[in-house]
């Protein structure tokens, strides 16, 4: 049966936003009094969320009320800085372009909080997604598939009609828990073997190798 729906994840597989990301995570730390963090540990904590990201970040041992208060401070100084580095992959804008060209249904399902999802979606993707989601109020974060499950009903498709492309081990077990196909991106912020020991098995290294593989299964 053909993909009528394909779902993304946004950090690592449609948008580059490390480098944000480290500069928002180093500045709530410094501003705390915390020693800042290298791009390559910013790259090993992001999957399971801004909060996730903040527990990962911290030195061990501090407070919960201080976590928050570092969470506190990403989220405002993020707000306003999520699009100030922040690129698509090489090939994206052309993939999405091309599937909906093709009549293919797209959305977003990300960890990130929902404000900058929807934001990040009209500054670099505008009409180009049917739906997208982040986390909020009353969804559970990836791997549940609470909000996977809320793209699907809003958009009325069953997921055998759905594929879920994603760079991470998170988004592998989300397609998982939701009962659908799944396609890891080589590109993102996890590599190949990484992702094959948690259970990847269909990769692609390029938008145009994604485009080919979704086509395929029509």
């Amino acid at each position: 049966m053909s993909y009528q729906l394909v779902i993304f994840d946004l950090d690592g597989t449609i948008l580059n936003t490390l480098e944000d990301l480290e500069d928002a995570t180093n500045y709530a730390l410094e501003q705390h009094g915390y020693p800042r963090r290298s791009l390559e540990e910013v790259r090993r904590f992001v999957g399971n969320g801004i909060r996730k990201l903040i527990e990962r970040a911290v030195p061990a041992g501090i407070p919960e009320e201080e976590i928050d208060g570092v969470h506190r401070t990403f989220s405002a100084y993020y707000q306003l800085h999520c699009a100030d580095k922040t690129r698509p992959y090489e090939g994206i804008l052309w993939l999405l372009q091309r599937l909906r060209a093709a009549g293919h249904l797209t959305a977003v399902v990300s960890n990130k909080e929902d404000t900058a999802v929807q934001s990040l979606c009209r500054h670099y993707f505008d009409g180009l997604f049917d739906y997208a989601i982040g986390e909020r109020d009353g969804i559970r974060r990836k791997p549940a598939p609470d909000a996977v499950w809320e793209v699907l009903r809003r958009l009325q498709t069953d997921t055998s009609q759905a594929v879920y492309v994603g760079d991470s081990e998170v988004d592998i077990e989300t397609a998982a828990n939701a009962g659908m196909d799944s396609i890891s991106v080589t590109w993102g912020f996890r590599d190949r073997e990484f992702l094959e020991s948690r259970g990847g098995r269909r990769f692609v290294d390029t938008p145009e190798e994604l485009y080919d593989m979704i086509e395929e299964n029509k």
